[in-house]
């Protein structure tokens, strides 16, 4: 399974901007953390990429991401990629590897970053600050749909310390801003 092999699955699954677009960041945020933890970057882009492929076609749970699983399964994606992305979700499946984890706590996180980066004038990540995400976590109107609860147990089952792990978050998306429409304006890089 290659990266290539990924987007070809998630674009064929995935059509809309906003979707793939979360994909991407949950991508280099787990690629981060591979390499931090060196842990297969691949391997770990490739269930942040695919993550949420099925969402579209099966946008409630359990269908997401148990039916996504069969698709997974039958294109040829490894099981430990699999196994990580049916953790994401409360399916029944136990987190018992570090990826599946680490998907796990960055997922809706990743989301929830940028939705903060979205909200500054400046539409930058460059200008987020964890105390910032912390501050807008406790405001229950913002971004309403992100899940806190499963923000703060990723944080607890992976035994982070919330701006600690915030700050690598946001680290993470600097390097693909631009990609992510997170850069800012005039802000090549």
């Amino acid at each position: 399974m290659t990266r290539d092999d990924a987007w070809r699955i998630l674009t064929e699954h995935t059509l809309g901007e906003s979707l793939r677009k979360h994909a991407l960041t949950v991508e280099a945020v787990m690629r981060a953390f591979a390499r931090k933890l060196g842990a297969d970057e691949e391997a770990w882009g490739i269930a942040g990429l695919l993550h949420d492929f099925d969402y579209e076609i099966h946008p409630t749970s359990p269908d997401h991401p148990l039916k996504g699983s069969e698709i997974l399964a039958a294109r040829g994606v490894p099981e430990e990629i699999r196994l990580a992305i049916l953790g994401h979700v409360d399916v029944g499946v136990a987190r018992e590897s570090l990826m599946a984890k680490v998907l796990y706590a960055v997922d809706e996180l990743s989301g929830f970053v940028t939705a903060v980066a979205l909200v500054r004038p400046s539409k930058s990540i460059h200008e987020v600050e964890p105390r910032s995400v912390l501050k807008k976590l406790k405001d229950k109107a913002f971004a309403a749909k992100v899940s806190r609860e499963d923000i703060r147990r990723g944080m607890e089952e992976l035994g982070v310390d919330p701006a600690a792990h915030i700050a690598e978050v946001i680290a993470a998306l600097k390097p693909v801003a631009p990609a992510l429409g997170l850069a800012g304006p005039g802000r090549e890089e």
